[in-house]
C-alpha cells in the first residue's frame, strides 16, 4: 500500500496551499500599516526633548481661557495635539492656530475643525515648533514638558514682541507668572512677554 501511495504522489503531487501565503501577506501588510500609523506617535520619544501627546482635560482648557479672559487676537497652541485648545479658542472668537509635528493629529484636528464649523477661525500647521516663527501671535499656549521649558522661554524672549503666554503642566523656569490658575496637573501660569 505504501508503494501505491508513493506512486500516486509522484504522479499527482499535493496542491500547494495558497492559504499560508495569503495569511503571511495579510500579516505582513498589517504590520507595515500599523508601523506607518504608529510612527508619528512613537517618534517623539526618539528626539532630544520628548513632547508626548496627552489630551488636555476640560479643567485645563477652562483654566487656559480664564487666564486669557479679556484677550483677543491671534492665538497659537504649540504642540496642538488633537486641536482641543485651538477649536475652543476659535469658538471664543480668537483667530486660532496650532502647530503640531504629528501628521495624523494635524489631519484629525483639521477634520474636527470642519465638523465643528470652526475651520474659518481654526487652522493647523505641521511644523517643528523650534523652526516656527512665534512673533505674529498675541497669545500662546503650551502644554510642555519640564525639559523643554528653559529652551522655550529663550525662544519666547527672542521672538515675542507683545504676547501673553499660558504655560500648562509646567511653569517657565526663569520668570514670575502674572497669574497662577488651578491646582495640580490642571495648573496654568500666565506670563507677559513684551519688548
Amino acid at each position: 500500500m505504501d508503494l501505491l501511495d508513493g506512486v500516486n504522489l509522484k504522479n499527482n503531487p499535493p496542491a500547494k496551499s495558497s492559504g499560508g501565503l495569503f495569511i503571511a501577506a495579510i500579516t505582513g501588510g498589517a504590520a507595515v500599516a500599523l508601523s506607518v500609523v504608529c510612527y508619528p506617535f512613537v517618534s517623539p520619544a526618539l528626539r532630544r526633548v520628548c513632547l508626548p501627546y496627552v489630551p488636555a482635560t476640560s479643567q485645563q482648557i477652562s483654566n487656559v481661557f480664564d487666564a486669557l479672559r479679556g484677550r483677543t487676537g491671534r492665538l497659537l497652541d504649540i504642540g496642538s495635539g488633537d486641536g482641543r485648545i485651538v477649536i475652543s479658542a476659535a469658538k471664543r472668537g480668537f483667530r486660532a492656530e496650532g502647530v503640531e509635528l504629528n501628521y495624523w493629529l494635524v489631519l484629525y484636528s483639521r477634520f474636527i475643525a470642519l465638523r465643528t464649523n470652526t475651520s474659518k477661525n481654526a487652522s493647523f500647521h505641521r511644523k517643528d515648533l523650534w523652526k516656527f516663527d512665534l512673533s505674529q501671535y498675541d497669545n500662546i499656549v503650551i502644554f510642555g514638558v519640564k525639559e523643554m521649558m528653559d529652551d522655550l522661554e529663550r525662544k519666547f524672549d527672542n521672538e515675542l514682541i507683545d504676547s501673553n503666554v499660558v504655560a500648562c503642566r509646567f511653569p517657565l523656569p526663569n520668570r514670575e507668572p502674572l497669574k497662577t490658575i488651578g491646582v495640580g496637573i490642571d495648573t496654568v501660569w500666565l506670563y507677559r512677554f513684551k519688548r
